[in-house]
């Protein structure tokens, strides 16, 4: 209890009076994504987020999905107080672990102030932590150390392709609004090496997995509930991202999607040009959500169906950045054949998102 009521501290901050409204930067087209500047934190955004998902199997041939993301947030509130324990910075995290032989998600979360060494995000390279959990680039290669509750991740993500620049050269269209963007690029095919530890056993894995990276300043669009969202890396090397931001009335409120070919051609769709259509749905034992957990997704003139490798990957985050969603490791199949692995993310399906 002690330290759940330490984790949660940060966010009770959230509410103190701030001496004056933050200034954040916008989101422009005009910029140009540089690196490796921009593999690190942008402190004066709102939001941003380094999120690695993938899957990964033993020796034996046992497959997994997981998921390691860091958040950090600005919060605008008492910037003008010098004090080394002013919240300026929070960090949250989430990690996941899907095993079929378990038969639901494992994860964990924690959440911090910025500061004092305990937990930060640093400028001009990715390195993110909060206690014993990190993301770091180390020598070209991402390295990521968590210590959950009943699993740990030590994994190393080495680039095997450029990085992929979504929406038009990194600027991503969240909305009918041009302000409602984000700066966005993706890595995919990381090719992952390491050992996992779960229900007492510690495995060497290998995989391929998927970086995102995305900062903004701006709310989600007020007419929006949540999103669904899909990267998959294609077995002949190809990569797929595609969202759509769906509105109160269920319907598409803006989409898009990138598609990389095994080439190295890259495309981007219109909104019109992406679809996503439901084929199954779960329900949540714990808390009743329903969730659309497998899915064909049309991007320009190509199909895919989604189907997930255990229906129960729900993740629980109240206690975090207050929300439930579902994040799940999908095979991506075309005429009934397998073509590529990933995730889905289904989020806003219990109430309206809040960012």
């Amino acid at each position: 209890m002690k330290r759940r009521a330490f984790l949660a501290s940060p966010l009770l901050l959230v509410g103190s009076s701030a001496r004056g409204a933050a200034a954040y930067p916008e989101v422009s087209a005009d910029r140009a994504l540089q690196f490796p500047q921009d593999f690190g934190s942008h402190p004066l955004f709102r939001n941003e987020w380094w999120y690695i998902t993938g899957w990964i199997h033993d020796a034996s041939g046992n497959e997994s999905g997981f998921q390691v993301t860091f958040f950090r947030n600005r919060p605008g509130v008492a910037e003008d107080n010098p004090s080394r324990f002013a919240p300026r910075q929070f960090l949250f995290a989430h990690a996941a672990l899907a095993d079929p032989r378990h038969g639901r998600l494992r994860h964990d979360e924690r959440a911090a102030r910025g500061g004092f060494e305990l937990a930060a995000a640093l400028e001009g390279t990715t390195a993110v932590w909060i206690g014993d959990w990190s993301l770091k680039l180390v020598e070209g290669s991402y390295l990521a150390q968590i210590r959950a509750r009943d699993f740990r991740l030590d994994l190393q993500f080495a680039p095997t392709q450029p990085v992929l620049l979504e929406g038009e050269n990194g600027f991503s269209r969240k909305g009918p609004l041009p302000r409602q963007a984000s700066y966005y690029y993706s890595q995919p095919h990381l090719a992952v090496t390491g050992k996992v530890e779960a229900g007492g056993n510690e495995v060497v894995v290998t995989g391929l997995a998927w970086l995102d990276h995305e900062w903004s300043s701006e709310y989600m669009a007020a007419e929006a509930t949540g999103w669904d969202w899909t990267g998959i890396n294609f077995d002949d090397g190809g990569a797929l991202m595609a969202f759509r931001m769906r509105d109160r009335a269920g319907g598409v409120l803006w989409a898009a999607g990138n598609h990389r070919a095994r080439d190295g051609n890259t495309r981007s769709f219109a909104p019109k040009e992406i679809q996503f259509a439901p084929q199954r749905r779960w329900r949540s034992p714990r808390t009743r959500i329903e969730y659309p957990v497998a899915m064909t997704v049309r991007a320009g003139d190509a199909e895919y169906v989604l189907e997930p490798l255990i229906d129960d990957q729900e993740l629980d985050a109240r206690t975090g950045i207050g929300t439930v969603y579902w994040e799940g490791a999908v095979r991506a199949s075309q005429a009934e054949r397998e073509i590529g692995r990933g995730y889905l993310e289904l989020t806003g399906y219990g109430k309206a998102l809040k960012l």
